[in-house]
């Protein structure tokens, strides 16, 4: 169970401030698409997203989608967000991690990976060697592909620990 164990849950992406993830030595984010960063079918985002990356950029910490989806899938839903990204990353494999930590030229002490599925996000991010985050999708409904995970993922919920979200990662 451990490789579902995040290191830290935190309620929503948009409550991580830049100060909080310094203090963690977080030099970037490596964060899932859809129902992390948008709600999967709202692809333009939210004003609360655009104020988060905005602070995020002025405090230089880069934020790079990693996701399973296709790279013309996230370029149309990234296209007015200017953020780099790993398309096709296939996850729960540490392969778009990696790729992502070697195309930022970091360490993997300097990223944290964020996501709202445990046997994808999180589990990818222990396979890869870097910190999680596990956050509460943004929105109930989900794609009719991650409706299979979420089936499953409600199992491995059911043997760990009930979880409980934070607000920010020392609350």
């Amino acid at each position: 169970m451990s490789v579902f164990t995040p290191t830290w849950l935190v309620s929503a992406i948009y409550t991580l401030t830049p100060e909080r993830l310094a203090q963690h030595g977080i030099k970037a984010i490596l964060t899932d698409l859809d129902n992390t960063l948008i709600a999967w079918n709202n692809p333009d985002g939210t004003p609360a997203l655009k104020r988060w990356l905005h602070t995020m950029q002025a405090a230089g910490i880069t934020v790079m989608v990693v996701s399973n989806n296709k790279h013309e899938r996230i370029a149309r839903a990234l296209a007015t967000l200017d953020l780099p990204f790993v398309a096709r990353a296939l996850k729960p494999l540490p392969v778009g991690i990696d790729r992502a930590v070697r195309q930022l030229g970091l360490n993997k002490s300097d990223v944290v990976m964020i996501g709202d599925q445990l046997l994808t996000d999180i589990a990818a991010a222990h396979t890869a060697g870097v910190r999680s985050i596990l956050v509460r999708p943004l929105i109930e409904s989900d794609a009719w592909n991650t409706r299979i995970n979420r089936f499953f993922e409600g199992f491995v919920l059911r043997a760990m620990k009930p979880l409980h979200y934070q607000e920010d990662l020392n609350d």
